[in-house]
């Protein structure tokens, strides 16, 4: 496995990117959608023929050629995939390293070496890898819901699958764990067990001010589960140990016995039960978005994220592009929500 960039690199110099005319510069000449630009010069979604001969007559007055590095990819195998995950030194990358082992592994399996991009650049940084011939396919991970590097994964002419659902997900590859459903799954287990009233400890600040594409997708996903079932959501963003307590504490305040859903936080929320004499699945009932090593030590109900499911299916579209098996663009899988039972919640509601 190869690491290229541990550190935040500077931004990319004129030898990284195509100089002259853009892709953007076509659009606008041939009156289209940049996106349009893309699918007439990867192929990856029909055309009609009227609409490819404005946006060739463009190409043309303009003299635009895609990154002649990136051109050579087609002619050329490096046995490599690369995988794009932007590491943030403050945060945990516990969970971002269960995916990239996976597919480590699933690149073994085929006799291809892992690329492993830690650098957040953004656009440039897909540019860069491609235009370099560094790799024959890209695998996207800390994907944004307003991603800023779509546009740029429609025009490579290599295959390119997105661990994530941006909102513009058209004509991407893109493949990840069903959070929506999850949201859902957790409360509705809730109110099945009676609970009118739910707390939802969801991401801290840090994590929501990232646009990160899972957020909004469990939150959406646990409201409309809400909104079906009559039960109020209080939504809470914890910052630290000292926010969960707080919350921890207002919903104890209540007569009835509280039920909270983890969305983080479950070490520390286990923590503030106990310190507060409170025992989950008697006192309490908790569940929960973990992994099956984060929720096992708790007994905490829960529905886990699927990393190497997610990994194992990622590869597999990856190799299926490489070998002509599949079309490019547009697929979109989703691996569903399984729910866990444990100790942390009661197996029926407590008389009123």
């Amino acid at each position: 496995m190869t690491f290229a960039g541990t550190r935040r690199r500077p931004p990319t110099t004129g030898d990284d990117v195509p100089k002259g005319p853009t892709s953007a510069d076509v659009a606008r000449e041939a009156g289209v959608s940049q996106s349009t630009v893309s699918y007439v010069m990867s192929g990856k979604r029909p055309i009609s023929p009227e609409t490819r001969r404005r946006v060739q007559d463009a190409i043309d007055r303009l003299t635009y050629e895609p990154h002649a590095g990136a051109r050579a990819l087609a002619g050329h195998r490096t046995s490599t995939v690369a995988v794009v995950v932007p590491v943030d030194p403050d945060s945990s990358v516990q969970r971002l390293m269960v995916f990239v082992e996976e597919i480590l592994l699933a690149a073994r399996r085929r006799d291809h070496d892992v690329l492993l991009v830690t650098a957040d650049e953004g656009p440039s940084g897909l540019r860069r890898v491609a235009g370099r011939s560094l790799c024959d396919a890209l695998v996207v991970m800390g994907v944004g819901a307003d991603d800023d590097r779509v546009d740029v994964a429609r025009e490579l002419p290599l295959p390119v699958v997105f661990i994530g659902i941006p909102d513009d997900a058209e004509g991407l590859d893109c493949l990840d764990f069903d959070f929506e459903a999850a949201g859902g799954l957790l409360v509705a287990e809730l109110a099945d067990l009676g609970h009118r009233t739910v707390d939802v400890l969801g991401w801290g600040p840090d994590v929501t001010a990232q646009g990160v594409n899972f957020v909004p997708r469990f939150e959406r996903g646990a409201r409309t589960a809400a909104a079906e079932r009559g039960v109020e959501l209080r939504w809470h963003e914890p910052a630290g140990e000292p926010d969960v307590g707080r919350v921890v504490d207002g919903a104890l305040a209540s007569d009835e016995v509280p039920g909270l859903v983890l969305a983080t936080a479950v070490p520390a929320t286990f923590r503030a039960l106990a310190d507060r004499g409170r025992r989950p699945g008697r006192d309490v009932d908790v569940v929960g978005l973990a992994l099956d090593a984060e929720a096992e030590p708790h007994g905490l109900t829960a529905t886990s994220p699927r990393p190497r499911d997610v990994s194992r299916r990622v590869m597999e579209r990856v190799f299926a592009l490489l070998d002509g098996d599949a079309p490019p663009g547009g697929e979109r899988e989703l691996a569903p929500a399984v729910l866990l039972r444990r100790r942390s919640t009661r197996t029926t509601p407590a008389a009123g």
